[in-house]
């Protein structure tokens, strides 16, 4: 039923997509991943997402190991043509994000010895610039129990809304969201 929800209140998504490559989800995210989000993606294309313009559907690649993305612009197009030709998925844009060493990823760095290393390379590429378009800024992530979080590293923390902004998805006020204290 939530696909039909998020159409009927036109709720903007962005999904998690982190490689075009079936291999590469894998080994990120594990076995099945890959088949589950493209049929996944598949369902809210024929609903609308990633067609209408009242339904856009965006997706996010986040690298899959110790480095920063690669071009953004570029890595969409391989994303449409692959997505595309295999599988017929249209989406409305590409979002790359930078992962932060949280978690999983957090434990992955520190197996290999590159905490420090990918600390710095983060340091070093750090853009002011990019400030006003975080995420966080204008979006919530919503976790498997309606819980709502300011951005996915939030989520992944643990770390829901507070401050009186509504923190699930039952008391969702948009007004209350907007105004939030992040």
């Amino acid at each position: 039923e939530l696909p039909k929800f998020l159409r009927e209140h036109q709720i903007r998504l962005v999904a998690s997509m982190p490689c075009y490559l079936e291999e590469n989800v894998c080994a990120q995210r594990g076995k099945g991943v890959y088949e589950k989000s493209i049929a996944a993606i598949k369902r809210l294309n024929s609903l609308g997402y990633g067609s209408n313009p009242e339904l856009p559907l965006n997706l996010v690649y986040n690298p899959g190991g110790p480095f920063l993305p690669p071009p953004q612009s570029a890595l969409e197009a391989d994303y449409r043509r692959e997505l595309g030709q295999h599988f017929g998925i249209r989406f409305t844009r590409l979002l790359t994000i930078t992962n932060m060493p949280l978690g999983r990823f957090r434990a992955h760095l520190s197996h290999l010895g590159q905490g420090r290393n990918y600390l710095a390379l983060l340091q070093k590429s750090f853009n002011p610039d990019t400030l006003s378009g975080l995420m966080c800024r204008y979006q919530i992530s919503v976790g498997w129990d309606g819980t709502l979080y300011d951005c996915d590293f939030n989520l992944a923390l643990g770390l829901p809304v507070n401050h009186g902004a509504p923190d699930h998805i039952k008391s969702f006020r948009a007004a209350d969201l907007k105004a939030r204290r992040i």
